[in-house]
């Protein structure tokens, strides 16, 4: 199982192989699995496998190829309205819809979606993560008609591999992991933790044909910009807030 974590390569090409029903329900079994708070299970997942709704999905995902290629698309959804009603019909009077319920919610989700996807490789699938399920979460609630209560939150395309790239570079332990208490990072630590990432050809390059100075520019300046983040917040908060979790 370790090896599987340690072996882990994005796949954004699948063949057109399709997942045996069985395996797929005995993945998304072990996705349930997951730790969640207080067991309530606050969360959902939505299986996207019809061409048409996958074509319905991709400009949310701004038409990125292996949503409509994928066989199979999962979309998880921090969702406290099957437990409301639950409540309700149990004469418990639920008080969930404040944000920090959402960010329950949303932790039982990625926590279920990160067993999802080992389960999956461990099957010798592949895996793509889409962080940007949190860009158009609007949309996505009108697409897949999500309720209020439900707020999606990551997304997982899952199929055969149709490609075998190499893994994408990572920091090395001592960058993210503190030991008892959070130690800060001096100068020189930051230089010479990401020293060898900005080394890689591939970022190199990456620098080059963003005109770039430093690879930090290309994910201030290109990729990650305050301007988008500003603007997508805004649209994820009135998503959090039409959904029905901000009642402080």
């Amino acid at each position: 199982m370790i090896d599987t974590l340690l072996n882990h390569k994005t796949i954004r090409k699948y063949t057109s192989q399709a997942i045996n029903s069985t395996l797929l329900n005995k993945i998304l079994e072990a996705g349930t699995r997951a730790s969640t708070t207080g067991n309530m299970q606050v969360y959902s997942v939505v299986v996207t496998q019809a061409q048409e709704m996958k074509e319905k999905l991709a400009p949310c995902h701004f038409n990125q190829p292996m949503i409509k290629q994928a066989p199979v698309v999962l979309t998880f959804c921090a969702d406290y309205n099957r437990f409301n009603k639950w409540c309700k019909l149990s004469s418990a009077e639920p008080g969930y819809d404040n944000f920090m319920s959402f960010v329950c919610g949303a932790i039982d989700a990625v926590l279920v979606a990160q067993n999802v996807c080992i389960a999956a490789e461990t099957k010798g699938l592949g895996i793509c993560y889409l962080g940007t399920v949190l860009y158009n979460a609007d949309k996505i609630i009108d697409v897949l008609k999500l309720p209020k209560g439900v707020v999606p939150v990551a997304t997982v395309t899952l199929g055969y591999p149709d490609e075998n790239p190499e893994q994408t570079d990572r920091l090395p332990l001592d960058a993210v992991v503190h030991y008892e208490t959070y130690h800060d990072y001096t100068d020189e630590d930051i230089k010479n933790m990401h020293y060898e990432k900005e080394l890689l050809p591939c970022n190199i390059a990456f620098v080059k044909e963003n005109n770039k100075n430093t690879l930090a520019q290309v994910f201030t300046d290109i990729r990650y910009t305050k301007k988008d983040n500003v603007s997508f917040s805004k649209v994820l908060l009135d998503v959090i807030e039409k959904q029905g979790f901000m009642n402080q």
